[in-house]
């Protein structure tokens, strides 16, 4: 029900100039993020993708968490992924840089 929703909403806005799709950087993304994923790389438009929370795991374990989210989302080299955290404000900077480039 939501993804055809979903699909329509994201192919049909022509004023969409960027897509940002949230995920948790401590879990594997779900089927649920997976097809999300697809509609959001189908639509053509410019999207870049957060793995939110990285507050909660050790900042050793970042790069090995975001390489997991990689694999899973078959992500190529080219797709952008940033870990990031709302609540300490860590990474901030490397999402507005990649936000105004994409802009």
């Amino acid at each position: 029900m939501y993804g055809k929703f979903i699909e329509e909403y994201l192919f049909s806005r022509e004023n969409i100039s960027m897509i940002v799709l949230i995920l948790d950087i401590r879990h594997n993304p779900t089927e649920n993020d997976k097809m999300m994923y697809e509609y959001i790389k189908n639509t053509n438009k410019p999207y870049l993708i957060i793995a939110n929370k990285a507050d909660k795991i050790a900042v050793t374990k970042v790069e090995s968490e975001l390489i997991k989210i990689r694999e899973v989302l078959n992500l190529s080299d080219k797709e952008i992924l940033i870990p990031f955290s709302a609540e300490r404000k860590i990474y901030t900077e490397n999402v507005w840089n990649k936000l105004e480039v994409l802009d």
